[in-house]
């Protein structure tokens, strides 16, 4: 089988980033999040950020850790706005049955579009809150349709979106074939934890299904390694 280059005329650019342990979890088996990286890690974060369209995360890091998603350095706020952006990227929660707290950090700090991707399940009530403070993209029936958010998500001018998870979330999208490219910054610290999430968890590939990564690279940053990875989908177009 041969590697694909993936078509991705019909959606954005989609990178995932994380920061993880030794051991490769992303959280404690609490799902607490600790600090993994240091100061030079967080700037090239922020300075990721700048450069993206958009923020995704699922609604599980929503409820774990309250992030606002926000540019932390004013400096690149106003490089954004003199570009003629907002000064944060948009900001988009994958959220199926609409459980986003409507006291979110994400809707309390930082200025900026907010998009809460939802599916047909979520209740009424709860979509009457949440399109009072963001715009809100229904998409699929059961859950979110990933496929289709980002065609959504293509249409509406995003180009570029940068992934900080959750672990379900990632899993998601490189299942569906949907995450150009991966950073991973890995910390001098072991978690520990069966249950403690991972970079991705959910189902898990079979054996022929294996997804392939190819290095692009890597580098000593504060107490860890930071590596960065093309992701590779196989042909199966001429498998028999």
């Amino acid at each position: 089988m041969n590697e694909k280059q993936i078509d991705i005329r019909n959606r954005p650019f989609i990178f995932l980033n994380a920061a993880v342990s030794a051991d490769g979890k992303i959280s404690t088996k609490e799902r607490r999040q600790i600090k993994i990286s240091g100061d030079c890690d967080l700037e090239r974060v922020d300075e990721l950020k700048k450069d993206s369209d958009a923020i995704m995360v699922g609604i599980g890091t929503v409820l774990a850790d309250d992030p606002s998603l926000t540019i932390k350095s004013e400096t690149r706020r106003n490089y954004r706005k003199d570009e003629g952006l907002d000064e944060n990227p948009v900001r988009i929660i994958v959220d199926s049955r609409a459980r986003t707290p409507k006291n979110a950090d994400i809707f309390k700090k930082g200025k900026g579009k907010r998009i809460i991707a939802v599916s047909k399940s979520a209740p009424k009530e709860k979509l009457k809150i949440l399109e009072d403070k963001a715009t809100v993209i229904v998409a699929g029936d059961g859950k979110v349709d990933l496929k289709m958010l980002a065609e959504k998500l293509k249409e509406m001018g995003i180009e570029k979106i940068m992934v900080e998870g959750g672990s379900s979330l990632n899993w998601s999208l490189l299942s569906l074939k949907l995450v150009d490219e991966i950073y991973t910054f890995i910390g001098n610290i072991i978690i520990g934890g069966y249950s403690a999430p991972t970079l991705v968890d959910g189902s898990g590939f079979l054996e022929n299904e294996i997804l392939q990564l190819k290095l692009a690279n890597f580098e000593q940053m504060d107490k860890g390694l930071l590596v960065k990875w093309q992701v590779v989908y196989k042909d199966t177009s001429d498998s028999k």
